[in-house]
């Protein structure tokens, strides 16, 4: 044994490979796929993963690779996003992530989809928004939300009681970080990239 493991270095699983194994899990239940099934699939798309490899995922006793990764967020019809962070009940449940230690729910999945820097360093707010707006995503992806924004505000829906507390929340946590409180309608379009007098971007 201990020839067999001189050389290697144990790889621990972190607080972000605990959640993928559990989603994992998660997403192959509800997509109603046995172990054997989701092999299939995955060996399909290129990934060779045996039925045993995917339990061993899904115990965190195997390292899912970011190719891995990429296909079951394939199979699984959903952003990696979806396998990296934590499914929860409440916006401001506590959840933990690698390198970003313990933030709200929400603070996470805004920084999985780009909004929001996951933290931010006291007295670069500002700054740190920009970049992270900057450096995160190109250019064109950030002109197709805008015309998309645009489109949409020429048919405007009656935001839902959900849509509405997460708005909250979100102008909530701008301010926490900001110091400033912001109009929902400003800080909309600010996410999504277009300017509130003549929809260029700000």
């Amino acid at each position: 044994m201990a020839d067999q493991q001189r050389g290697r270095r144990a790889i621990e699983v972190g607080p972000t490979g605990k959640t993928v194994a559990a989603n994992i899990a998660r997403l192959r239940e509800r997509r109603g796929l046995t172990t054997r099934q989701l092999s299939s699939v995955l060996e399909r798309a290129g990934r060779n993963v045996p039925a045993s490899g995917i339990t061993r995922m899904e115990k965190g006793e195997r390292v899912v690779t970011v190719d891995e990764l990429a296909a079951l967020a394939v199979a699984f019809g959903v952003s990696p996003t979806a396998l990296l962070l934590p499914l929860t009940d409440r916006a401001e449940n506590r959840v933990e992530v690698t390198g970003g230690g313990e933030v709200d729910a929400l603070a996470a999945w805004e920084w999985g989809i780009g909004r929001l820097p996951l933290t931010v360093t006291p007295g670069r707010e500002k700054t740190e928004l920009v970049e992270h707006r900057l450096f995160g995503a190109p250019q064109w992806l950030s002109e197709h939300v805008r015309y998309s924004a645009l489109a949409a505000a020429a048919a405007p829906a009656a935001p839902t009681e959900g849509g509405r507390k997460a708005m909250d929340e979100i102008r909530k946590r701008y301010k926490e970080q900001t110091g400033e409180d912001i109009d929902p309608d400003v800080m909309l379009n600010r996410l999504l990239g277009v300017d509130e007098k003549d929809g260029s971007d700000g």
